[in-house]
């Protein structure tokens, strides 16, 4: 093998999952916060927004970019992290996680947390099959800075779209994942306005 060769094989990326539990409070409202694609430079006003939600964790869904975009995160609540296609050199990061939500002795609802998921409005088939596999309702993504929310493969995907340096005309949004005892609801949130976005 040349030399050319071995280098290309030490940068084939490797898929690392792994498998979370996250124990919520019993009964009342828990609001979980969805970032992606920080890219070194989150919106300034995410942080204090997000803040005002107190929510119980936080999940980032790649391209971190600059490591210290974390830090503020980190400081309002727990962080979940993987890692991004811009992240390739960070080590310590899983590139999906399966997420289980537990209150008490209550499953509420299990997440997979992955960077790039759909291809146009559907789910990938790997992706898919890994959510299935580890008994997923939830696909959360990023990647495309789109805010979405649908449906494929009998599964819910939900991109909260970029926190990071605005793409194009796309809004910079973050989401929220809110659990109520009535049950589970999304949506995005303008990190210009505060306000929830709608397309």
């Amino acid at each position: 093998m040349t030399g050319g060769r071995r280098a290309a094989a030490r940068r084939t990326p490797v898929s690392v999952h792994r498998s979370e539990l996250v124990e919520l409070p019993d009964g009342g409202d828990v609001d979980i916060v969805v970032v992606a694609d920080t890219h070194g430079q989150p919106h300034p006003n995410a942080p204090e927004l997000i803040r005002k939600l107190a929510p119980r964790l936080i999940l980032h869904a790649g391209d971190i970019g600059a490591l210290g975009a974390l830090d503020p995160l980190r400081e309002i609540a727990p962080l979940l992290v993987v890692r991004g296609n811009i992240d390739g050199a960070v080590s310590g990061f899983a590139d999906s996680l399966d997420i289980e939500l537990v209150a008490g002795s209550r499953r509420l609802v299990k997440l997979l947390l992955i960077h790039i998921a759909v291809y146009g409005p559907r789910l990938r088939a790997e992706v898919a099959q890994l959510a299935t596999a580890h008994q997923a309702r939830i696909v959360v993504c990023g990647h495309s800075h789109v805010p979405f929310l649908g449906k494929s493969h009998g599964l819910v995907m939900f991109n909260p779209g970029s926190i990071g340096p605005r793409r194009f005309q796309l809004p910079i949004t973050f989401g929220v994942l809110a659990l109520r005892p009535s049950g589970i609801s999304l949506r995005h949130v303008s990190c210009e306005t505060g306000e929830t976005w709608l397309p």
